[in-house]
């Protein structure tokens, strides 16, 4: 999905030193079929080796390189200047990028890493506009400064939290996060165990869930600071989250550089997926808590995925959720605005005439009002 709707590059991980460990993630064969797909389209694939590895663990990173910079792989994504130090000796030819877990916030931090070999610093999730403007000015123009501008925001300073690790034994710092700052907490008071106690005077439990950013809208202002790439969370997201993201940032990033006004049907678009109340983060100033709920809100539901269509629009598709002939649907393509549709008449993989796609992914057929590429969305609103 990232690659048909507009991404330049990836991020993703091995089974190892990854800092999403639960992320369904590529074993050595899956890697390289991922870097062969991502390079056959022209896109870069940049590896996550961002825990900060145990002495017990450092004996085994060095094949792990090896193996990387032999799968193809254009960069490692890293947080410890040791794993650094060895990505240069196993791994020459991978470019580094240091990761946000690093927590480069200035100029003479984002230096230091430049003259041990790093390519790229993304800077810490924290750090204001302004100062994104002074690093740039205070540092070689060869060194890149990639920003996050969509997705969660940690209540800890760039994901160093022990949280989880106190509350769990799940480390945070090791990709197991059990995430405890989206949990609902109450007060007890010592005389009267067991009774439950609101926190706040309006109710509002969740007293460390951040909200999530949304940058979409200030894309020329982190240009004209010096950004040099922006990054999307994309990982333990669904298809259709990095599908719609990507598309719409894709718009506004083209837009930006031909000096264009973003239409806002790709700032609406970003309502369309599972997401929690947004924030311009830390950019412009504090970005806010969202103490009532750590649910997730969404504008739409996946109701297709296209597996294959004829130029005349003629479509097989699988099912990702029930709709009925005759519902208001939604294409989504590369590129261009989501295109709006009536059902008019459904079919079964045998060509049988249906009401509806009851059955969870079954097969079956429809007419698009455009031709489609394989894994083009349809959706229905709420």
């Amino acid at each position: 999905m990232a690659l048909l709707y507009g991404a330049d590059a990836v991020y993703l991980a091995g089974t190892a030193f990854g800092m999403r460990a639960s992320a369904g993630n590529f074993n050595e064969e899956q890697l390289r079929q991922a870097v062969g797909l991502a390079h056959g389209r022209g896109v870069r694939v940049y590896v996550t080796c961002n825990t900060l590895p145990r002495e017990d663990e450092l004996q085994r990173l060095p094949g792990y390189l090896e193996f990387l910079q032999d799968a193809g792989a254009d960069a490692l994504i890293v947080a410890d200047i040791g794993v650094m130090s060895l990505a240069k000796r196993y791994a020459p030819r991978l470019a580094l990028h240091v990761s946000t877990q690093f927590g480069v916030i200035n100029s003479a931090a984002a230096n230091s890493l430049y003259d041990l070999g790093a390519d790229t610093v993304v800077l810490a999730r924290e750090t204001p506009l302004e100062d994104i403007r002074k690093i740039r000015k205070n540092t070689p123009k060869e060194l890149r400064l990639e920003a996050f501008v969509h997705g969660a925001m940690c209540v800890s300073f760039s994901g160093r939290c022990l949280l989880s690790n106190y509350l769990t034994g799940r480390d945070a710092n090791r990709g197991q996060c059990a995430q405890p700052c989206r949990w609902k907490y109450h007060l007890m008071e010592e005389t009267r165990p067991g009774e439950y106690f609101e926190i706040s005077e309006d109710g509002g439990t969740h007293i460390m869930n951040s909200r999530d950013m949304c940058m979409i809208e200030h894309i020329p202002e982190l240009l004209d600071a010096g950004v040099s790439s922006f990054k999307i969370e994309g990982r333990m997201k669904s298809s259709y989250y990095a599908a719609v993201v990507t598309n719409a940032y894709r718009q506004a990033i083209d837009a930006a550089a031909e000096g264009r006004t973003l239409d806002r049907i790709w700032v609406e678009e970003t309502e369309m997926v599972s997401h929690r109340p947004y924030s311009t983060g830390f950019y412009y100033g504090y970005p806010g808590q969202h103490y009532s709920s750590a649910s997730y809100t969404t504008g739409a539901d996946v109701a297709a995925v296209v597996d294959s269509c004829d130029e005349k629009g003629n479509a097989v598709l699988i099912q990702r959720g029930k709709f009925y002939k005759g519902d208001r649907l939604e294409l989504l393509l590369p590129g261009m605005a989501p295109v709006s549709f009536t059902v008019q008449q459904l079919y079964n993989a045998e060509g049988e005439e249906i009401e509806d796609t009851r059955h969870p992914a079954m097969v079956f057929r429809m007419k698009l009002p455009l031709c489609a590429p394989k894994f083009a969305v349809l959706r229905k609103r709420r």
